[in-house]
């Protein structure tokens, strides 16, 4: 898929902003009556369009949103029923929307001085929406806190203790979950990662309510160039990473690991075989808490795998070209793909790096 240059807060707003939420009335957003739609993700049309595209449980592409530009993250709060997607990095734009078509999809701008790292989570009731942000002047990576019940106004922010913050969750207590990929990155040279002989990967614990360091996990020496980027929490509270290598193309790290509140962390050692196929590269991971499965999907040689919960022992390993989103489904997971698969059919657009199931 393309990439697309930073588009300015100011600029996006005052033109194509206006226009593009008029248009997003509820009845002509969310033609829902066919099918509930269970999942969520970016696509792209073979025009160049993008949007967010609404999928049913048997796979079927229901409904979509328009989007001024590519999307990377979903989130979804079932305390309020909101989700929100946010732009790619570096992205200044965010997309909250409501499939109950109770209110209007709304856009989000970031702040000036900051955008988006494409990943967002709510509070466990729904009263605060907490983004991944980059004080690029800065170098370093902030939460930004978002109150849901006043139009998602940004309220503050708190330290990410990082650089390069990626994803982050939030926990049933209410603690930030942070991975901090360690990749100094600035809007002026887009996506260009600006310290790969220095980088700084980390995860971290963080109290959302007075922006005090909990606990944070470094990576030994050997690893630096192991960038932690994306997370998932399982039932009994086991933080599940998932990293993408920087280093050697012919080095072999872990690419996938799990922690808990006051454990050191814990990285699985996979078949060689299967490390072979992620390329170093785990774009997506996804807990199946009913099921006690953890699933993640590579698009450089076209994999996704399951692993046991428990141990991380392998269960399953499927080639899909271009493998892309992860979510659970009720047996296992739902995967989708560059190329258009998702589940088992497959439709003409590009579907992007994530999936939400609402």
């Amino acid at each position: 898929m393309p990439t697309l240059p930073l588009i300015d807060r100011r600029v996006f707003l005052r033109g194509a902003g206006l226009a593009f939420v008029a248009g997003l009335t509820p009845h002509a957003t969310f033609a829902l009556e066919r099918a509930d739609a269970v999942y969520a993700s970016g696509l792209m049309q073979p025009d160049g369009r993008f949007a967010i595209g609404l999928v049913s449980e048997s796979g079927e592409l229901i409904e979509e949103i328009a989007l001024p530009g590519r999307i990377h993250g979903l989130c979804h709060s079932k305390a309020n029923g909101l989700s929100v997607a946010f732009a790619r990095r570096p992205g200044t734009f965010a997309v909250v929307f409501d499939t109950t078509r109770r209110a209007e999809p709304q856009i989000i701008a970031a702040p000036e001085g900051r955008h988006y790292f494409g990943h967002g989570a709510f509070s466990p009731d729904g009263q605060l929406f907490y983004a991944s942000e980059n004080d690029f002047d800065a170098n370093a990576g902030v939460i930004g806190i978002y109150d849901c019940l006043s139009g998602f106004g940004r309220i503050g922010e708190v330290p990410a203790y990082g650089i390069g913050t990626h994803d982050i969750t939030v926990t049933s207590e209410g603690i930030l979950v942070v991975a901090n990929g360690g990749i100094e990155t600035h809007p002026d040279f887009g996506r260009t990662k600006l310290n790969l002989g220095h980088m700084e990967p980390s995860l971290a614990l963080v109290d959302a309510k007075s922006g005090s360091l909990i606990q944070k996990h470094g990576l030994p020496a050997e690893l630096r160039q192991l960038s932690t980027r994306h997370l998932d929490i399982a039932e009994d509270g086991k933080i599940w990473f998932a990293c993408q290598y920087e280093g050697a193309r012919t080095d072999r790290p872990p690419l996938v690991g799990h922690f808990s509140k006051g454990e050191a962390l814990t990285f699985v050692s996979l078949p060689e075989a299967t490390t072979d196929r992620l390329g170093n590269y785990v774009g997506a991971i996804a807990v199946n808490r009913s099921q006690g499965l953890v699933g993640i999907a590579s698009p450089k040689n076209g994999l996704w795998a399951v692993l046991d919960g428990r141990d991380g022992r392998l269960v399953s390993e499927t080639v899909l070209v271009d493998a892309a989103g992860i979510a659970p489904s009720p047996d296992s997971f739902a995967v989708s793909s560059y190329r258009g698969a998702f589940l088992d059919r497959t439709h003409r657009v590009a579907w992007d790096q994530h999936i939400l199931r609402l």
